[in-house]
């Protein structure tokens, strides 16, 4: 063997070595879990997502206890998203001063003040189109719909949340609703912008779960075309220059790339979100044996923070403890 032959294994030898020299973790208090709160269950009540094993629809009691349980976990904090009783064209409900997410804000603050709660500002959980905005004949109407998401977001805000979370993808969005929470009297609440949101097929089961799947169309029209890169770093930079404080982006594996890329462009605290289809493969592969379910759980939430994401939302979250 060559003199100063480098010999990796030396390092890889033992489980206390390979403590010592690991590079990247994974921490409880760097997972957002989503939350799907429905106005139509009795509030005790939980209700399993088919295609999302191992997650549910909560009412809204039940949710404030999973909310107490998660943060005694030690879990990051929530995203909430809702299902109203009822949807109009324009989503009404998702900023109603008692709306199903608003009065949810309100009572997990209540019960857990210390849990960190975020909230999606979109309008397709609440419009009976299930569009992410208001529409002029089948096109959403970009300018309108900025309206709609500042009237939610200041809601929000009001219901106690500690972040707000654009997900529309409309032009200009960030600025508007910075403007709005200022206005408002909410200059401290943050906003985290899903500033990469590529036009995905990997949404399905979210949408079964928020019953949100567009009534007609596609959302091509406003979220990106998953073939493109450099539009993602203009669409980053223009949030940022509207006043995003924090950059998201969606979905997690199959973009890493982009990840990686705008860790390396900006300084701005960077989140990923490990969407409803990835959990699910993962899901389903475990159940038929062929992945070891946490084995490749925590391989995938390894890889958002070595492609530099701080912080994951994820629907493994509330089981991180259990999969270490």
């Amino acid at each position: 063997m060559p003199q100063g032959f480098h010999r990796g294994r030396r390092l890889r030898r033992t489980p206390a070595l390979r403590d010592l020299v690991r590079e990247h973790s994974v921490d409880a208090g760097d997972l957002i879990q989503p939350y799907f709160v429905d106005e139509l269950l009795d509030s005790h009540a939980v209700s399993p997502i088919g295609s999302m094993p191992g997650q549910f629809r909560y009412g809204e009691k039940a949710l404030v206890d999973e909310a107490a349980r998660l943060a005694d976990a030690g879990v990051g904090g929530v995203i909430l998203f809702g299902i109203p009783k009822e949807k109009d064209a324009i989503g009404s409900q998702g900023f109603a001063a008692e709306g199903i997410v608003q009065r949810s804000i309100a009572a997990i603050k209540a019960r857990v003040p210390q849990l960190l709660v975020m909230t999606d500002v979109c309008c397709c959980e609440y419009t009976s189109h299930g569009h992410c905005g208001q529409l002029c004949g089948e096109d959403v109407e970009n300018d309108a719909t900025l309206r709609l998401l500042q009237q939610t977001a200041v809601s929000h805000a009001r219901a106690g949340a500690d972040i707000v979370a654009p997900s529309d993808m409309m032009d200009g969005r960030v600025a508007a609703i910075r403007q709005a929470l200022d206005a408002a009297g909410f200059p401290q609440i943050p906003v985290l912008s899903y500033a990469v949101k590529y036009a995905s097929g990997f949404y399905g089961p979210f949408r079964e779960a928020a019953d949100s799947t567009p009534a007609f169309g596609d959302r091509a029209s406003y979220q990106m075309d998953p073939a493109n890169v450099r539009e993602a770093l203009r669409e980053a930079q223009a949030d940022v220059d509207e006043g995003a404080d924090m950059l998201m982006v969606k979905p997690g594996m199959p973009y890493l790339d982009i990840v990686r890329l705008l860790r390396d462009r900006f300084p701005h605290p960077l989140f990923v979100y490990q969407v409803s289809g990835e959990y699910a493969m993962i899901k389903a592969a475990a159940q038929l044996g062929w992945l070891d379910e946490k084995r490749v759980a925590l391989e995938s939430l390894l890889a958002f923070k070595r492609a530099g994401a701080d912080g994951i939302l994820t629907y493994f979250a509330k089981d991180f403890a259990s999969l270490k």
